[in-house]
């Protein structure tokens, strides 16, 4: 079955007939990860990097800020069993695409906010196709741990 992750959004599952995805990641980020021994994925999708802009947005959509979704992503994920140790991290997205004269820089304050939290919580990602002035679409098949990135105009290939 397939699991959509909205903008703002965030989906986990260890059910092995499920691909889990996201849709045009321009300057949000899509974190990834994946703990192969116990199958178990989960994927966000956030769309500005800090929730102290709009305290009263953020209780009402969480996974709409890197630096509150990302943390309740991984604890989603331990909670069906992973484990950090175990666990593969991928990072797309932080595109500049309606910023052409980088003003407000969504896609670098998105990166930058993941990067801090990870150092800070010693997790290297496996992968990470970042930034540029493209889409990027990226899945997980849970039964064969098969994860699938698509860049606008390079195609479709697996990390």
């Amino acid at each position: 079955m397939k699991q959509i992750v909205g903008i703002s959004d965030m989906k986990v599952s260890k059910d092995p007939k499920d691909t889990v995805i996201t849709y045009s990641l321009g300057s949000c980020i899509g974190v990834l990860v994946w703990d192969p021994q116990v199958k178990v994925a989960g994927l966000l999708h956030y769309m500005l990097p800090d929730s102290k802009i709009d305290a009263e947005r953020a209780k009402k959509k969480p996974y709409m800020f890197g630096d509150i979704g990302i943390p309740l992503l991984f604890r989603a994920a331990y909670g069906l069993g992973a484990v950090k140790g175990r666990m593969q991290v991928y990072v797309v997205g932080g595109s500049q695409l309606m910023d052409s004269a980088g003003i407000f820089n969504i896609g670098v304050r998105n990166y930058d906010i993941v990067t801090r939290l990870f150092a800070k919580n010693g997790i290297r990602p496996v992968k990470e196709d970042i930034g540029g002035s493209v889409n990027r679409t990226i899945s997980i098949q849970l039964g064969t741990g098969k994860i699938l990135l698509k860049v606008s105009g390079k195609g479709e290939f697996e990390l």
